[in-house]
């Protein structure tokens, strides 16, 4: 049995932090319900797609999910969602939303049919302005510490870590809320900002103070590691790896992998260094750099992955990500990877559950179609007979897939 088998859960949310949520509730055993307008949200197109136009994004992130498609701007439609919500049951009457003006969807409406609902709001700021990662990214100052040394402009990062570590901390909430519930019998209201998500993170980090204390933001690096020794090397054959040493017995295995144990020792002294010292090895990060340079540019990828992996050195070579695929594909181990057969877009390599039970990882499903369980759950959670279904479809209050 799935740790959170039997808890339902209502999703009314898009693009990242949200579903991504609800994805990982999903993937823990809950029966997440999305919710959608006809049609489908903003992001029911978004990039990247596959040949046959359907968002692979939007399956990556829904994946597990049921689907249910109403009008969200009729009365019908809103009782509908609103019945869902706070259906009655000791596992159910969750919501995870991160919609905006949609007064019915209020706490305090809601709690007004259903006084213990779990309500988990994700926002933009906390005063209510809209916010994206990337915006919030910009205002917590990590594209001015991003970047070649030579760099003036901010450099925007691909990922979109802050919503991701929204969604895992929405996920944290939900988890939280449920064990209060049960154990008081008490809803909890739970609203957690992107931008406070960004801002203690680079707080919890100790960068915030770091600026304060040394009365400015710290200098670009490239891709050295900061405050500690770890930078990239080009190899004979043109492949490019990563090298790091956070710890004195990492800085060891990588000068005995590498032969310059006494090239390092014979140095410490004039540079007035202690080179088993993390800081030393950042203050002198571009001396270590240059005397290692030449070790990697006469040796190919496979002498150095053969030299590193027997000394235990901290390494990985940087892939691209349809290396990553390709590896997967031609590997028989099983990984947090898998194969998905998604409608629409045909088998395609999708995650499960990064997390393991009993060493075993859980399967990953495929993403629903828009609506594809309206009908399914209308019937289960609300009751609503084939009849009323009939009128609510003739209406255009609700659509499926059929």
């Amino acid at each position: 049995m799935s740790p959170l088998e039997g808890v339902r859960i209502v999703e009314c949310a898009s693009f990242v932090a949200g579903p991504s949520a609800c994805l990982a509730l999903g993937q823990l055993g809950a029966d997440v319900i999305k919710v959608d307008p006809l049609g489908g949200a903003a992001d029911q197109h978004r990039w990247p797609l596959a040949p046959s136009g359907r968002s692979l994004y939007w399956t990556a992130l829904n994946k597990g999910k049921r689907s249910l498609a109403v009008d969200l701007r009729s009365d019908e439609g809103k009782e509908l969602v609103t019945a869902l919500i706070t259906a009655p049951g000791p596992e159910s009457g969750v919501l995870v939303n991160n919609s905006v003006g949609r007064r019915w969807l209020a706490h305090e409406v809601l709690t007004a049919r259903r006084p213990d609902l779990i309500h988990l709001r994700v926002q933009g700021h906390p005063d209510g302005r809209p916010a994206v990662d990337y915006t919030v990214n910009a205002e917590v100052g990590v594209p001015g510490i991003t970047g070649d040394e030579q760099g003036a402009a901010p450099v925007n990062h691909v990922l979109p870590a802050w919503d991701l570590i929204t969604g895992m901390t929405a996920a944290t909430g939900v988890l939280a809320a449920l064990r209060e519930r049960a154990a008081t019998g008490r809803g909890s209201c739970v609203e957690l900002a992107l931008a406070d998500v960004a801002t203690a993170g680079v707080a919890n980090l100790g960068w915030l103070a770091e600026a304060e204390l040394r009365g400015g933001d710290r200098p670009r690096h490239g891709n050295h590691v900061y405050g500690s020794f770890g930078v990239d090397f080009e190899t004979a054959d043109h492949q490019r790896v990563m090298v790091v040493a956070l710890t004195g017995g990492q800085w060891t295995a990588l000068q005995e992998a590498t032969g310059t144990t006494d090239v390092f020792a014979a140095l410490a002294e004039p540079l007035g260094a202690d080179l088993g010292q993390e800081a030393d090895r950042y203050r002198l990060r571009e001396t270590i750099a240059a005397i290692l340079r030449p070790w990697f540019a006469a040796r190919t990828l496979a002498q150095v992955r053969e030299r590193f992996d027997a000394g235990r050195v901290l390494w990985s070579r940087y892939r691209g990500m349809a290396d990553v695929v390709a590896e997967h594909r031609a590997s028989a181990t099983e990984t947090v990877l898998t194969s998905v057969d998604q409608p629409e877009i045909g088998p395609s390599v999708a995650a499960r559950s990064p997390l393991r039970w009993d060493g075993e990882y859980d399967d990953a499903s495929p993403a629903p179609r828009l609506g594809e369980h309206t009908d399914d759950v209308l019937t289960e959670v609300l009751g609503l007979s084939p009849a009323e279904l009939g009128g609510l479809h003739d209406r255009g209050v609700i659509a499926g897939t059929g």
